[in-house]
């Protein structure tokens, strides 16, 4: 018999909450997609039997951070169909000249002379840049680097990116020249998908990946640039960590920032780093932050 689709809306602004929620209950077979252009996003899980399908679900929507859109749908896959479902919600994208490229296009897609790609299997957990979060954090970070180019060596150099789920931020970091990179997360499994990104894209031992909570992981020199797109609550818990960790004349950006909590998060910095430059911007219902340290 084939395996069984089943599939729910759910509101696009809870997609990384939904995310987060599957990993913290370590629950199978399930797995968050979005499409961050058009702002939706779904939970998609494949099961052996439509019965199944049915009773997992029931399981896990009283656990869901908002309730989904509709009633699900349960539709038999051909083999093929289940292993390539996800990529229709897949598209390249790109900002400046870095390039965020499904791995099933390389061959196809052309990168323009002087640009970087990575290379990325929306298969694997945790992401793959298409969250309005990441691509703010992605744009600050390009943005730095344009404006200052390759940096050079000593704390300028140096970028961590804490809570990497699957290491997007800091491989992207990496393809722009920025040669201390440094990326950790609590969850070991996170760690692990992001050493396979790293293998995909040739990047194997160009990034430090480690696990670790927010204050080990921080616990070592300063740095230039430290990226934190987790959530709001707990980036004003851990203010003071973070900005502990940024180096003078450094860049702390912070994403998973909901627009109606920027102005909270804004002012939980301001009280711990009074006198950094702040600067946010605005994709959809996500915020960032961006601070930089005086020198």
């Amino acid at each position: 018999m084939p395996p069984f689709e089943i599939k729910a809306e759910i509101p696009a602004a809870s997609a990384e909450a939904a995310g987060e929620l599957l990993s913290e209950i370590g629950v199978q077979n399930w797995t968050v997609l979005e499409d961050a252009l058009a702002r939706r996003a779904w939970i998609v899980g494949i099961f052996p039997a439509e019965g199944e399908a049915r009773a997992r679900f029931g399981e896990l929507k009283p656990l869901l951070p908002a309730a989904p859109l509709g009633e699900p749908s349960v539709v038999p896959l051909a083999d093929s169909d289940w292993r390539d479902s996800y990529k229709i919600h897949f598209k390249p994208w790109r900002f400046g000249r870095l390039h965020w490229v499904p791995v099933w296009e390389r061959g196809k897609y052309e990168v323009p002379a002087g640009h970087a790609v990575l290379w990325l299997d929306p298969g694997l957990a945790f992401g793959t840049g298409n969250h309005e979060t990441t691509r703010l954090c992605i744009e600050r970070l390009v943005d730095l680097e344009a404006k200052a180019g390759r940096p050079p060596g000593g704390a300028e150099a140096r970028v961590i990116d804490a809570g990497c789920g699957s290491g997007i931020l800091a491989l992207s970091a990496a393809l722009l020249g920025f040669g201390n990179v440094a990326g950790f997360d609590l969850d070991p499994e996170a760690v692990r998908v992001s050493l396979e990104n790293a293998a995909l894209n040739g990047l194997a031992g160009r990034v430090s990946f480690f696990a670790a909570d927010l204050a080990s992981g921080l616990g070592g020199p300063p740095a230039g640039i430290v990226l934190a797109n987790i959530q709001a609550d707990i980036l004003v818990r851990n203010a003071r960590v973070l900005t502990s960790a940024v180096a003078p004349r450094g860049s702390l950006i912070l994403g998973g920032i909901l627009g109606a909590e920027r102005d909270a998060v804004r002012a939980a910095f301001a009280a711990v780093a009074p006198g950094w430059q702040s600067d946010s911007r605005e994709l959809g219902e996500w915020a960032d932050l961006l601070l930089i340290r005086p020198a």
